[in-house]
C-alpha cells in the first residue's frame, strides 16, 4: 500500500532544476511597478485564477509587497472541493502559482510556468481563506526562481501549503502563436493599451 503520510519536509532543495546556478542574481523590482500595498488586480478577466468573469475561479487578489514580494488571498467555495469539504490539491497548487505569476508585474516581465513543485502540508477546509506570500528569490538570464507559501488561520497561521517555481521570461509571439485565435483575437482588439497588456502578463 503506498504511503499517504503528509510530507512536512520544505520543498526548496527537492529539485536541482530550482536551484538558481552560481551567475544568478538578486532580483531588481521595476522602477513602474505597483507600490506595496497597491492591489494589482486581474491580469485577464477570463483567468481561472484571478479574472472576475470566472464564475467558479479562484477570484484570488494579490498585492504588492516589499521589494519582489506579493501576498495575495482567496477563500476556498465549495465548487473548488475534492475530497468532502476539502479543498481540491489541484485548486491549491493553482491558487499557489496563480500567486507566483503575479510576481512578474513587479518585474514588468512576460514569463510563464516552466516547473512548479508544491508541497501539500494540511488540508485545507471549504470555506476556508488561505492568505499567500510569494517573492522572487533569483533571476538568471531568462530564469526567474521563485517561492511561495499558503497559511490558514490568518497570514500568519500555520503553513497548509507551499511551492517552490521556475518561470521563463518569454515573448509575446509565445501566446499569439500557442493561444485559441478567438481570444487572441479579442483581446488584440480591445482599445484598453493597459488591459491588452497585461492579459499576457503571465501563462501559469
Amino acid at each position: 500500500m503506498a504511503d499517504a503520510r503528509v510530507r512536512s519536509a520544505p520543498v526548496s532543495g527537492t529539485s536541482s532544476v530550482l536551484q538558481p546556478p552560481a551567475d544568478a542574481v538578486k532580483p531588481v523590482r521595476h522602477p513602474d511597478a505597483p507600490a506595496p500595498g497597491e492591489l494589482l488586480g486581474a491580469h485577464y478577466g477570463q483567468c481561472f485564477g484571478c479574472g472576475g468573469e470566472q464564475p467558479h475561479g479562484l477570484h484570488l487578489e494579490a498585492r504588492a509587497g516589499e521589494e519582489v514580494s506579493v501576498t495575495a488571498a482567496f477563500t476556498v467555495r465549495p465548487a473548488h472541493q475534492g475530497a468532502p469539504g476539502l479543498a481540491h490539491g489541484g485548486v491549491l497548487a493553482s491558487a499557489l502559482d496563480e500567486t507566483l505569476g503575479s510576481l512578474n508585474w513587479l518585474l514588468r516581465t512576460i514569463a510563464v510556468t516552466g516547473r512548479l513543485e508544491t508541497d501539500f502540508v494540511q488540508p485545507v477546509p471549504v470555506d476556508t481563506t488561505l492568505h499567500l506570500e510569494a517573492e522572487v528569490t533569483a533571476v538568471a538570464g531568462r530564469k526567474i526562481y521563485s517561492t511561495a507559501t499558503g497559511r490558514i488561520g490568518g497570514p500568519v497561521g500555520p503553513v497548509a501549503v507551499r511551492a517552490d517555481a521556475l518561470f521563463v521570461e518569454v515573448e509575446i509571439d509565445h501566446f499569439i502563436d500557442h493561444g485559441r485565435p478567438e481570444e487572441i483575437r479579442a483581446v488584440m482588439e480591445d482599445p484598453d493599451q493597459v488591459r491588452r497588456a497585461r492579459a499576457f502578463e503571465v501563462n501559469p
